[in-house]
């Protein structure tokens, strides 16, 4: 048999339950909808369910959509995500299944991976899917999510939480980080990046939910962090002390952090660590460089020590990670 025959993209299966927010609906088969290989075909096929046969389901706002497929094409899903739905009854009132829905998910192939968007999160919690795992939701319904499934542990502060084979986001938007995060995560940071570019959103957000939680509104005349970011993002290569970067914007340490956090939701340290490993991504992707010269350039010094940040961040080797995603690569720049 050829490769060419035993190709088959990967199937994402949207799950849409009534009261769902169009917005999040769409954000799956915006994401994935677009990612083609060398060759130009898809990598992901995307399709729509419901937990009934095909036919209309309630959405949020004054119009229904036609959904074409019933609860049994979850069984052919290699990705099932369950965007956010204002009418989730007991799923949302008592953290229990419908029997319909119960049916519709039980259909799932063991191994599949699962994700939610939004409130979607509610039904895998409700599944016990989540028992025992780290979870994230809209940061305002965090506090009523973790009373409810006390088994969770609930980040509010993050935009999206990648557990291997179940990952949950946070409201609206998350989505799409989310989304972006897992094309990220199959087919590396280039395919993604030119997915983000397409859709005109950044292909990585800094920080997490913590920025959008409402807080007293800033003195206009304040200073912010944004000239020190980009001076230490200029320099990512060179050791970077705190105080550094206090310097570039003229505050003490301690207004920098502080400041930093509240523009970012992550301290410098944690925001340096983050764009260290895009780089080493974008360089281990990108180059014939040594896992030595990678670390350096990336800031991170030895190779030891971008192993052991690389590893923490995306549960591989740099060398495994190059392994996986430069192929691909080099065929794609081939082809251009």
């Amino acid at each position: 048999m050829s490769r060419e025959s035993e190709f088959r993209p990967h199937r994402v299966v949207v799950l849409a339950l009534d009261g769902l927010l169009p917005f999040e609906l769409g954000i799956p088969h915006r994401i994935f909808g677009r990612p083609r290989d060398a060759r130009g075909r898809l990598l992901y096929d995307v399709v729509t369910c419901s937990v009934r046969p095909p036919g209309p389901v309630r959405t949020d706002a004054d119009f229904a959509v036609q959904v074409e497929h019933g609860p049994e094409i979850l069984a052919t899903a290699d990705t099932v995500i369950v965007p956010a739905s204002y009418e989730l009854g007991p799923v949302f009132e008592e953290g229990v299944l419908t029997a319909e829905l119960a049916a519709a998910l039980g259909r799932i192939r063991p191994g599949t991976r699962l994700a939610s968007i939004c409130t979607g999160v509610y039904v895998l919690a409700a599944a016990g899917l989540l028992d025992g795992r780290p979870a994230t939701t809209h940061w305002a319904d965090a506090d009523r999510f973790q009373r409810l499934f006390p088994h969770i542990r609930v980040d509010p502060d993050v935009l999206f939480i990648d557990d291997g084979d179940v990952l949950t986001s946070a409201g609206v938007a998350a989505g799409i980080d989310l989304c972006l995060h897992m094309v990220r995560r199959d087919h590396g940071t280039a395919v993604a990046n030119e997915v983000a570019r397409r859709t005109v959103v950044p292909p990585h957000r800094d920080g997490g939910q913590a920025q959008y939680i409402h807080r007293r509104v800033p003195d206009p005349q304040q200073a912010t962090t944004t000239s020190a970011r980009a001076w230490a993002l200029g320099r990512l290569h060179e050791p970077i002390q705190l105080r550094d970067m206090a310097a570039q914007e003229s505050m003490s340490v301690r207004t920098f952090t502080r400041r930093f956090r509240e523009e970012t939701g992550v301290s410098p340290g944690q925001w340096l660590t983050q764009q260290r490993v895009e780089r080493a991504r974008q360089l281990l992707e990108s180059t014939d460089r040594s896992v030595d010269q990678v670390a350096r350039e990336a800031g991170f010094g030895t190779a030891q020590s971008m192993r052991q940040h690389l590893q923490a961040a995306l549960g591989v080797t740099p060398t495994a990670y190059r392994r996986t995603f430069r192929a691909e690569k080099e065929t794609a720049a081939l082809r251009r």
